[in-house]
């Protein structure tokens, strides 16, 4: 994927991110992905009052990609924006379900200074299991 494309993506994420259903922390995220079908999903987080029912953004693309693309989605990219300073990277939670749908796809964390974070999954969960589900 060329520069040009991921500052496509990049605004995407912007854009989703206004979605973001966030009264109690003012938190907003967007993500966008890519998948290896080339289609681009995206999410943005939904809060609750009983923060434990809160869906973050990513598992909210994930959940979007699955519904449409079924088992044989697999992960190319991660693109996450937060109105923030500094670029957040996904929570241990979505840093599990990410990687349970790709092999070591990058994850590129951006906010309001343009700052950007180049991860990929296994830098961001390292030792992980790494055990995909196969038919």
């Amino acid at each position: 994927m060329e520069d040009k494309d991921i500052g496509d993506l990049i605004i995407k994420a912007k854009e989703v991110c206004q979605n973001a259903y966030a009264p109690y922390s003012k938190f907003r995220v967007g993500c966008i992905l890519l998948s290896e079908s080339e289609k681009i999903y995206s999410g943005c987080n939904i809060e609750n009052i009983s923060f434990g029912l809160t869906i973050c953004a990513e598992r909210a693309a994930v959940s979007k990609a699955i519904s449409i693309e079924g088992q044989k989605f697999r992960i190319k990219k991660v693109v996450i924006y937060t109105p923030t300073e500094a670029p957040i990277t996904p929570c241990g939670a979505c840093r599990q379900v990410l990687n349970e749908f790709g092999d070591d796809f990058e994850i590129i964390s951006t906010c309001n200074s343009n700052l950007v974070v180049q991860k990929s999954i296994d830098e961001l969960l390292p030792d992980s299991p790494n055990i995909k589900f196969k038919k």
